[in-house]
Parts: structure tokens; sequence; C-alpha cells
């Protein structure tokens, strides 16, 4: 794509509210002090009220930037959801090599989050298995076979329907036939399977004496943004690294979430630094919730990860964390204030569709 910067003039603004010159040019006195001043009132004189000006070169500038065309195709407006105001519930939960264990114990967690009023639970990256290559293919499950082929999955379907919850189910590693994806799976409150992200960005970095890490020795990188509507709004998701990659919370903004979750779990190096950074960063840019859920720290893994589970709002705003270890926390979302956000700051009417564009590959 090729973007040329240009100025617009808008003919009919200047002449409607251009002044004619000639008669301080005939007049031997320099324009200067007092002809300043003749020349100030002439205008005052040619020109409507300032709050009329100000909306009128408004209105005019911001037509001419385009703010319509920053996203390609157009983003759309943001739906109104089932319901406005419900709990989320962040399940911070410790992994360990037994899967039977770790199935077991997610179900209990979420079983406490709907206990507690949670309409919304969210489960950690990689909750059925420790977080390693070497255990990836080992604890991978079919999805798409279902029941036995894959008990994860079966748990979460089973106990989001008998709570009547929607479930953002964190990851795990998925099997399609010699394949591997590190993939997030939604159900709805009828148990139902409604969406699966395959993790996009996968993990590979190499921070010299601190971590290594090479995702892409076992799994293989997704090829679809996922937006899914649920009984408690639109929801972007992600996994972890997917949120260093702001072109990614961008689209799905412009797809209307209200919410954007990332199941993830940074580590000891990345995640004192950029974990709360990056979180409040989706959350602020885009204007909506960012929700966050990793895994227990366990200073004895191979991986350790940083924890902090985290609830931020359209504003930027902390609204719930933990720390390190083990712990479900309960936290009120309130999409009206999505609203409110967008109107103090107007950043999508502010757009330079002229200058810049997002391109949503899929939709157009």
């Amino acid at each position: 794509m090729n973007i040329v910067g240009r100025t617009i003039f808008n003919t009919k603004f200047l002449n409607s509210y251009s002044i004619s010159l000639s008669k301080f040019q005939s007049t031997k006195t320099p324009l200067h002090s007092s002809s300043s001043s003749i020349f100030n009132r002439a205008i005052r004189g040619n020109l409507p009220p300032l709050k009329h000006r100000n909306s009128s070169f408004s209105t005019i500038m911001s037509s001419s930037f385009k703010p319509e065309q920053a996203r390609v195709p157009p983003a759309l407006q943001l739906p109104t959801p089932p319901i406005t105001k419900y709990k989320i519930g962040l399940c911070q939960l410790s992994v360990t090599a037994d899967k039977e264990r770790n199935i077991a114990h997610a179900k209990k967690a979420i079983e406490d989050a709907a206990q507690k009023g949670a309409k919304l639970v969210v489960l950690p990256e990689i909750w059925n298995s420790p977080y390693s290559n070497a255990s990836f293919p080992e604890y991978a499950e079919d999805i798409e076979a279902g029941n036995n082929a894959s008990p994860s999955t079966a748990m979460l379907s089973e106990v989001s329907r008998a709570l009547k919850v929607t479930i953002v189910g964190g990851s795990i590693p998925e099997r399609v036939g010699d394949r591997l994806y590190n993939t997030c799976c939604i159900f709805d409150t009828d148990g139902k399977l409604i969406a699966k992200h395959r993790k996009i960005h996968l993990f590979d970095i190499d921070i010299p004496g601190k971590i290594t890490f090479k995702e892409s020795q076992t799994l293989t990188a997704g090829e679809t943004p996922t937006v899914v509507d649920t009984e408690v709004g639109r929801i972007g998701i992600g996994i972890c690294y997917d949120i260093r990659f702001q072109e990614l919370a961008i689209l799905y903004a412009a797809r209307g979430a209200h919410l954007l979750c990332y199941p993830g779990a940074f580590n000891m190096t990345t995640g004192p630094l950029h974990w709360e950074l990056l979180q409040r960063a989706r959350a602020v840019d885009n204007q909506l919730y960012v929700a966050t859920c990793s895994p227990a720290r366990d200073a004895g893994a191979g991986y350790v990860a940083w924890g902090h589970s985290t609830l931020v709002g359209p504003f930027g705003e902390i609204l719930a964390t933990t720390e390190h270890g083990e712990e479900i926390i309960i936290a009120d979302i309130d999409y009206s204030s999505i609203e409110l956000r967008r109107t103090n700051l107007p950043l999508e009417k502010q757009r330079r569709g002229d200058l810049y564009q997002l391109v949503d590959v899929q939709r157009s």
C-alpha cells in the first residue's frame, strides 16, 4: 500500500471567511499597532461567533482527515451486548505434570468462580500441561474428536453447561494430524464450543543469559484472528505473545469487541517489565476491556511464569490483579464505561485515514 501525505484546502471554507486586504493596502498607515487593531476588528466583524467558527472548522478538518478510512473495511459499530454488567473470574492455577489432576483442579476453580458470581471464567495458557516443547506433544489433544480424545475440553463443555457460564478455556496443546497448536477454546452456557483460537504469534525469543524459548520447534502458528459473540458480549481472543502485536488488538476493536482476553504465561524476564504495560496499552489504545490469566508461579518448574492475572478497564486502569500465587479473582465489568471513555476521548473520529490505514485482510 502506497500512502501519500497531502495537504487539503477547502476553498469554499476559505472563500467564505476571506477578507479583502485592499482597503488596508490603500491606506498610508503601515500595518502595525493601530492598523493591526483595525484589521483584527474587521476580521471579527466578518466572522461568525467563535463557537460556530470552531464547530465549522472541526467538522471540515475532521472530514478532510477521513477518520472512517483509517480502518479497512470501516470499523464496525460497537454491538449492544446481551448484558452490560457482569462479573468475570480469572483463575490463576498451579500446573503440574499430572494431567488428570490439572483437569480436576481447573474444574474446581471454575466451580468456585461461578459460585462467587462469575458469568465469564478465564483459565491460563497451557493449564493442562507443563509449559515445554517436550511436553506439548505428550499432552496434546484432538479437540475436534472430543470426548476421550480431548478430556480437557470435554470437562470445559460439561462444566459450562452445568453452571451456565461462558468459559474462555485458557489454552491447551492441540493435535491436528501431524501438527500441534497452542489453542484456546471458548464455550457458551449450553456447553457448545463456539470458537477456537490458535496462537497466531509463536513465542520465539532469545535473551542471552536470561531466557531462550522457541515454540516453533514443536508448534504451528494459527492463521485466523478470533472474535466471538457470547452471552457476555463480543470477545477478541489472543494467547500470550499475541498481546505484543497491537495490530491484532486494533483489528479486534474494529470488529466491535467489548473485551480482549489473553490467557498468557509471561516469564520472570519479560513479565516484570512488559506484562502490565502491554495489557494497559492494549486497553487504552482501543478503549475497551482487557483480561489476562496466567498460571501460578512455580519456582521449581522448567519454565517459571510471572503470574499477575489482571483485568484492565478502557481508560487503562487496573481494576483487579493477583500476585504470583494460586488465586481466583472476581471483578466487575460494566460496558457503559466503554462508551463513556470513547466520548471523553473520541479517538475514532480523530484518526487520520488520509495518512494511515489498518487493513483487516480477512474482512476485506
